[in-house]
């Protein structure tokens, strides 16, 4: 009979009639999970803030005085060569679904773009082949799945011949996954053959990413950094010269862009130093007094907010392999169906569970000279999360419109306000072609897509 640890010794009936959940629970890291339980509910009251932080430092959107200036265009020409190297990589956390945009399937394959309707995912795929040809490169590009999404995913990049891309360099793996617990650490069984079990955050993409080979991957190919962003960012810019070039010359194991906050009270992680070490504290923990506080020139003082952008040393995420580095777990109380002894269901409606989640920002404490840069939100940052309102589609195709207008007028292109344009990423990174393919004007309550 499968061993089990004598704290969950009710299990044993459950495994006792079930071949397929006696092999889940063989399968489980118990010492892994006993960490979690021991983090999150035995430890659990003990946690909170640290007792002091300040702000975190970040590089400017645009250098402040000439010894900034000259390490930015240096760090941009260096960038440009370890892309054009082929020392740089691309990986997408995309686990999610688009349930909350009232869309059935994986959140990826969701059409985001004003006019051609593209998806999330094609808009990364043509940004990488823009990227690829400025570059006479070849991008590798590595995305997450979860386990209920990864069919879906991978057959979609079949339907449309990934884009373009070739296969060979994107590569699909799952995201790991946590049993769920009551609140005593017992943990809860969905039905008669099946643990609750639940994703164990976007932290654990580090370790999926050396599980799933991807690691020995990026040696193989020589790929030095790791670009990580999220599935919903229609803006995000997958390769940044200057970032990538900042990364490498300040030797840095894991930098991350920042956004300027709009208000004190902005659903933004916070970059904050405690002592030596960076850290991000949740919108949702920092004291009221703390995000009110501002700066000599009327400023808040914590304003550099994180929209999930960052740059990793693929050696970095290597040492995750081991028990050098881990990530520590965070408690989250859910409402998780489970079955008792007797076989009966229940479908709670308050929370009954908690759920072990790791998140990929709780690296930096442990990261060798991290860096932040700031980024433009106008250009980089847009999420498709919610079905109306802020961060939805309305608001994100919106934003994509007016960027790509900015961009044009930028090149001296005379663009009407209530011009309605789309312009291909393949096109956008090229200023030769992005005017050559551009009429010289773009009029009122037309519609542009250019490619």
């Amino acid at each position: 009979m499968t061993s089990i640890p004598a704290n969950q010794a009710h299990l044993e009936p459950f495994v006792a009639n079930s071949p397929e959940l006696s092999e889940q629970v063989a399968a489980l890291d118990w010492n892994e999970l006993s960490k979690a339980v021991d983090e999150c509910i035995n430890s659990h009251a003990s946690a909170g803030l640290p007792d002091h932080y300040e702000p975190a430092a970040y590089f400017p959107l645009t250098p402040e005085n000439d010894a900034q200036s000259a390490l930015y265009q240096k760090a941009a020409a260096h960038g440009e060569q370890l892309i054009s190297e082929g020392k740089t990589a691309a990986f997408t956390v995309a686990g999610g679904q688009g349930t909350r945009l009232g869309y059935d399937g994986p959140k990826g394959t969701f059409p985001v773009s004003p006019i051609q309707s593209k998806s999330l995912f094609q808009l990364f795929a043509e940004q990488i082949a823009g990227l690829n040809a400025k570059y006479s490169c070849n991008i590798p590009w590595y995305i997450m799945c979860s386990p209920l999404n990864i069919d879906a995913t991978t057959a979609y990049f079949k339907q449309n011949q990934f884009f373009g891309l070739n296969q060979a360099d994107v590569q699909f793996f799952t995201q790991g996954v946590m049993p769920a617990t009551d609140f005593e650490g017992k943990l809860l069984v969905k039905d008669a053959d099946n643990l609750a079990l639940s994703p164990n955050g976007h932290g654990g993409s580090l370790k999926a990413l050396i599980d799933s080979g991807s690691i020995d991957d990026m040696k193989s190919r020589g790929i030095e950094h790791l670009s990580y962003f999220q599935v919903d960012n229609p803006l995000i810019s997958i390769m940044s010269p200057l970032f990538v070039g900042l990364h490498d010359l300040q030797q840095s194991d894991m930098s991350s862009r920042s956004l300027t906050k709009t208000g004190p009270f902005e659903k933004l992680g916070n970059f904050v130093m405690v002592g030596d070490s960076m850290n991000i504290i949740e919108y949702s923990d920092l004291p009221e007094e703390k995000a009110l506080e501002t700066d000599t020139e009327g400023r808040i003082k914590y304003r550099a907010g994180s929209p999930a952008m960052h740059l990793l040393r693929r050696d970095f995420i290597d040492q995750f392999a081991s028990a050098n580095l881990k990530l520590p777990y965070h408690r989250a109380e859910k409402k998780v169906p489970f079955i008792n002894l007797d076989g009966e269901a229940f479908s709670p409606d308050t929370a009954n569970a908690v759920k072990f989640e790791t998140f990929v920002f709780d690296a930096l404490p442990l990261a060798k000279n991290p860096l932040i840069l700031e980024a433009m939100r106008e250009q980089e940052f847009s999420p498709v999360k919610n079905k109306t309102g802020v961060d939805s589609l309305e608001s994100s195709q919106a934003d994509q419109i007016k960027r790509d207008i900015n961009r044009l007028r930028n090149l001296g292109i005379k663009v009407a306000d209530s011009a309605t344009v789309e312009i291909s990423p393949t096109l956008y990174l090229d200023d030769k072609k992005l005017t050559a393919a551009s009429p010289t004007s773009l009029k009122s309550n037309h519609s542009y897509y250019l490619a």
